[in-house]
């Protein structure tokens, strides 16, 4: 067993890039040191990615009285001078938690390229495959010994999924994918499932057993004589995910342990039932969790906005909202960041489609929880919602205050191909929204 456990750690370091380049080079101390200082910190990162790119108007930034302002109502909030849409009145109830970032700007208005530059800090395209932020910070805060992964994505969609990606970190940062079903199952609650984490139809636990074995005795033959990276990292995926197969720490992805009224609580779809999920797995250790919302591009009202943010708000509300208070219940809200986003916001321009259309230009991410200054606004737009007035800052911005909010040092290296070192995150950390 310690030649095992042994052999895996080198392989884990081989595809990390630890061993190799970077230990002829001198970065290998720092590296260490900075993962394993994050690490320590038992910190986690829930990212609700909102697929479609949401309305800022109609959410967090409102314009009341303003031909732009829409037919929603302000509510106030439980901090003073901070107003949501009326159809966030539970969030509006934790404000105080919440930094609302209204100077987001970016320069890319397509659905795929904004999602990727927004999840990587990077414009698509070029020689460099850049991580996701999230494959990047579950890397710093991860552990090697886990039993489940160090990143989940619930949910998310069919849609740009190269966003997700690993990039030049390799196969072994992926995140694992949580499926979704949207519509209801007998119990009329959203289903989520990872498909490995059963046994093949017929296959019991005797012949499950007889085949991991073969496979072990096969791939230890196969790895002495191909000791090249990309079979060491497929090699270490393979086990980390038997790993969490044979460890009861897979019951944090059954919903069903939990009440109909907790499940209730969270919303019966497949955002609320992920926000349930995001809270069992950090209450297990997971570092890293995504929850998409907008099943494809559910966010992208071109038409009939209204309605259709109406709906999602209420989505939205009842799962973050539950999910930050059970989260403070257990004494982990303020080792938990949360970031609110999506790929782009939403024109103040109201079209014939009673719609609203891309609008990089001025829109809002929000973030709350650990590290995190509640009860502020950061940033302003015009009267008409066009232009942002002050507190501009864009995905480079958003990603660097996020990890430092994580205490994750932004400027961290990873090494890509060709041994060259790129920083998890460039932009300039707005220290004003960090506590």
């Amino acid at each position: 067993m310690a030649n095992r456990t042994s052999r895996r750690r080198w392989m884990q370091a081989v595809s990390a890039g630890v061993i190799g380049g970077a230990a002829t080079s001198g970065w290998m101390p720092s590296l260490a040191a900075a993962a394993k200082q994050a690490a320590a910190n038992g910190r986690h990162c829930i990212l609700l990615w909102m697929s479609g790119g949401p309305s800022q108007i109609d959410t967090f930034d409102m314009k009341p009285g303003q031909p732009n302002g829409g037919t929603f109502q302000e509510t106030a909030t439980n901090v003073a001078g901070v107003r949501f849409s009326e159809h966030l009145p539970m969030l509006a109830k934790q404000a105080d938690r919440l930094a609302i970032l209204r100077g987001m700007s970016t320069k890319e208005g397509d659905h795929e390229r904004g999602t990727v530059l927004m999840r990587t800090g990077h414009i698509p395209g070029g020689p460099i495959s850049y991580p996701a932020i999230g494959c990047s910070l579950s890397k710093a805060l991860g552990s090697d010994a886990a039993d489940l992964p160090d990143y989940v994505s619930i949910a998310p969609g069919p849609f740009a999924r190269t966003s997700i990606r690993p990039g030049f970190l390799g196969p072994r940062h992926a995140a694992t994918s949580v499926a979704a079903t949207p519509t209801g199952g007998d119990d009329g609650f959203a289903q989520l499932r990872v498909d490995f984490l059963e046994r093949s139809a017929g296959i019991d636990v005797g012949r499950h057993a007889q085949r991991l074995a073969l496979w072990q005795d096969m791939q230890t033959d196969f790895a002495k004589t191909r000791p090249q990276q990309n079979v060491l990292t497929q090699n270490t995926v393979y086990e980390s995910a038997i790993r969490m197969l044979e460890s009861d720490a897979r019951h944090a992805f059954d919903l069903s342990r939990e009440s109909d009224a907790t499940r209730t609580a969270y919303g019966k779809g497949a955002f609320g039932q992920g926000c349930l999920m995001a809270r069992r797995l950090i209450e297990r250790g997971v570092p890293l969790v995504e929850v998409s919302m907008g099943n494809g591009l559910g966010w992208d009202t071109h038409a009939n906005n209204f309605d259709q943010v109406k709906q999602l708000s209420g989505e939205l509300d009842a799962g973050w909202a539950t999910l930050m208070n059970e989260l403070q219940d257990r004494g982990l809200l303020e080792r938990t960041t949360i970031l609110w986003a999506g790929e782009f916001g939403r024109t103040p321009k109201i079209n014939p489609s009673g719609g609203r259309d891309h609008f990089p230009q001025a829109f809002t991410c929000v973030m709350a929880g650990g590290g995190v200054a509640g009860g502020q606004t950061y940033g302003q737009t015009s009267d008409d919602g066009m232009d942002v007035t002050d507190g501009k800052m864009n995905q480079q911005d958003l990603l660097a205050t996020l990890c430092q909010a994580l205490g994750v040092d932004p400027s961290t290296e990873n090494i890509a191909e060709g041994g060259r070192p790129i920083r998890i995150a460039e932009g300039n950390v707005i220290r004003e929204v960090l506590s």
